[in-house]
């Protein structure tokens, strides 16, 4: 059986219990307190949780904006966002709030920061305000998206290249104002990078498709239109239930994803209500 299968780590000794939310992703972490530093054993527990189920989950954290970075942390150096709304003193800590002001605009399959030449390694947000009804997040297995593909497409994949970008950034910069020398000042810090569209995953070795409606743009050395048809087959490979879970929100909920192995969908469904969240994004490596 394999060491990251749910079955074996929930036969472990755990400081916590899981609570799985689907056979594959998905599992809530029962009996952590996240305002307590946590011990190096739990920390790689934890670790070995998101590897095991992509998404993990805590309830009730009503923990403060240090708290949450310093969780945060214990897996890797945060980022800055570019072009996200930050936290006042808290440079780290993207604040996103929607309300009858701004409709919920997060409702595309993606992976984070897939823009970068480094990606990130994972996300943790907390809900610091939910809508009455709605804002729910869906999380998609992109493990089991590729091995859902048929052999003559893996075959076809094999050692393809995708091009990303941060596209949809800059078309908010420029309808934002920002001058012709400020976004060219972005397009040489952020140069559409190259990543495989079947990557390994650096922890568990296992392939997952990774490539994403939000930021890739195309596939190199591919006749555009093939390129076009193809990434639209493999976007839809995210909305297949069988390999989905999805997690209603409480205030002071927490999310941790692995942006390596699975992608998110923010349900904006409950506009004018207000929803507010806060995320610390963790950086990650370059992929192969």
């Amino acid at each position: 059986m394999n060491k990251f299968s749910p079955e074996v780590f929930e036969n472990k000794d755990l400081p916590f219990t899981v609570n799985r939310l689907s056979p594959t992703i998905g599992g809530e972490i029962l009996g952590i307190d996240l305002s307590q530093p946590i011990d190096s054993q739990t920390k790689d527990l934890i670790y070995e949780a998101l590897l095991v189920y992509k998404v993990i989950f805590f309830r009730e954290q009503n923990i403060s904006t240090e708290q949450h970075l310093n969780f945060s942390k214990n897996f890797g150096d945060l980022e800055i966002h570019p072009f996200a709304p930050k936290k006042d003193l808290f440079p780290e800590v993207l604040v996103i709030t929607h309300n009858e002001k701004s409709r919920g605009r997060e409702n595309t399959w993606h992976s984070d920061v897939t823009w970068r030449e480094k990606p990130s390694l994972g996300s943790v947000l907390r809900m610091i305000e939910k809508p009455q009804h709605g804002g729910d997040t869906l999380f998609a297995d992109m493990y089991a998206a590729y091995e859902g593909l048929s052999d003559e497409i893996k075959e076809k994949l094999e050692g393809t290249i995708a091009v990303h970008d941060f596209a949809n950034f800059r078309n908010r910069l420029i309808k934002e104002g920002k001058s012709d020398e400020e976004i060219e000042a972005f397009n040489k810090e952020y140069p559409m990078p190259e990543h495989p569209v079947v990557r390994t995953h650096p922890d568990t070795n296992k392939k997952v498709l990774y490539v994403n409606a939000a930021f890739t743009q195309y596939i190199k050395d591919w006749d555009p239109e093939e390129s076009k048809e193809m990434l639209k087959f493999l976007y839809s490979r995210a909305s297949v239930p069988e390999y989905q879970c999805r997690f209603a929100w409480q205030d002071n909920s927490i999310a941790f994803w692995d942006n390596r192995a699975c992608q998110h969908y923010a349900n904006s469904d409950y506009w004018p209500n207000v929803r507010k969240v806060e995320r610390v994004t963790i950086i990650g490596d370059r992929p192969y």
